[in-house]
């Protein structure tokens, strides 16, 4: 791998990582659907103006059916499901979780497209699942305090990133990243917004919100898709990968560093599992080459 694709792929990590950061602090303001329309809003636009400038506009009136339902399962459902979670437990809990979302999409792939996992894959999956459980079993034996439903709305968004990424490759493959990208936050817009109008606080949400939103919609969102098609194009799916597991480490180092979290050593021996897991389960390490 080349040291541009390298750093690109750890800028990435911890663009993303820092996603869950600033959903953490404008969450409680903006509440969890006015939020991620607030982010998908804005991260459309953003990716429109990129792709009117390629001349790639067209294609997406050829795929709306197919974007509106990848719109909802890979933007408005899992990201409203992270909002909400972290409303409940840390920024950095909340990145462990949503690593685990390549081993429900080898999962899926198991069941929708028959893709029979090798010995090494099987044996991946059942050790990621048994760091999920190392991970989340004290939040969810206490659950007056909510964690337990966050834990369950994060694990629900890693499942519905699983099936997007199955759906991509059988229904939209033939497409453009970009397009698809860009049509999928348009439609989790239009999906969004009759939910967030509604839902919108009463309270106006302070300045310090309205700057996360923003960069998580512009930063986080817009740009890492940017990154990350690159990445897709110069060195390929497997490898591009590898920044599933950047993210919780960036996630649980930026709440360290900016809101205090603590770092517990269940969710330190539950990433470190999980994310082994994920590299047998996914085949990363024998394609990495």
């Amino acid at each position: 791998m080349k040291t541009r694709d390298l750093v690109d792929l750890f800028v990435l990590g911890a663009i993303w990582g820092a996603s869950f950061l600033f959903m953490r602090i404008a969450a409680p303001d903006f509440g969890a659907v006015p939020l991620i329309a607030v982010r998908v809003g804005v991260a459309a636009l953003f990716l429109i103006g990129v792709l009117a400038r390629r001349g790639g506009l067209s294609q997406l009136f050829e795929n709306v059916p197919r974007l509106t339902v990848l719109g909802a399962i890979n933007s408005a459902i899992p990201f409203s499901l992270f909002a909400y979670s972290v409303l409940s437990i840390t920024s950095g809990f909340a990145s462990v979780l949503n690593s685990t979302a390549p081993l429900f999409g080898a999962l899926v792939a198991f069941i929708w497209l028959r893709d029979r996992p090798a010995p090494a894959r099987i044996a991946g999956l059942i050790l990621g699942f048994a760091g999920v459980l190392v991970l989340v079993w004290g939040r969810v034996a206490i659950a007056r305090d909510g964690g337990g439903r966050a834990v369950l709305a994060g694990l629900t968004a890693s499942v519905l990133y699983g099936i997007a990424a199955n759906y991509v490759k059988k229904r939209l493959s033939h497409v453009d990243p970009l397009v698809i990208a860009t049509g999928s936050l348009i439609a989790a817009t239009v999906l969004l917004l009759p939910v967030a109008f509604f839902a919108w606080p009463e309270v106006p949400p302070r300045g310090i919100s309205w700057l996360s939103a923003i960069l998580l919609a512009v930063i986080c969102t817009g740009i890492a898709y940017i990154l990350y098609f690159r990445l897709l194009s110069r060195i390929g799916p497997s490898k591009a990968l590898a920044v599933t597991y950047l993210i919780p480490v960036f996630g649980v180092l930026w709440g360290h560093l900016f809101l205090h979290e603590p770092v517990t050593a269940s969710m330190i021996v539950g990433c470190a599992v999980i994310l082994l897991g994920t590299t047998l389960a996914t085949g990363v390490l024998s394609s990495w080459s």
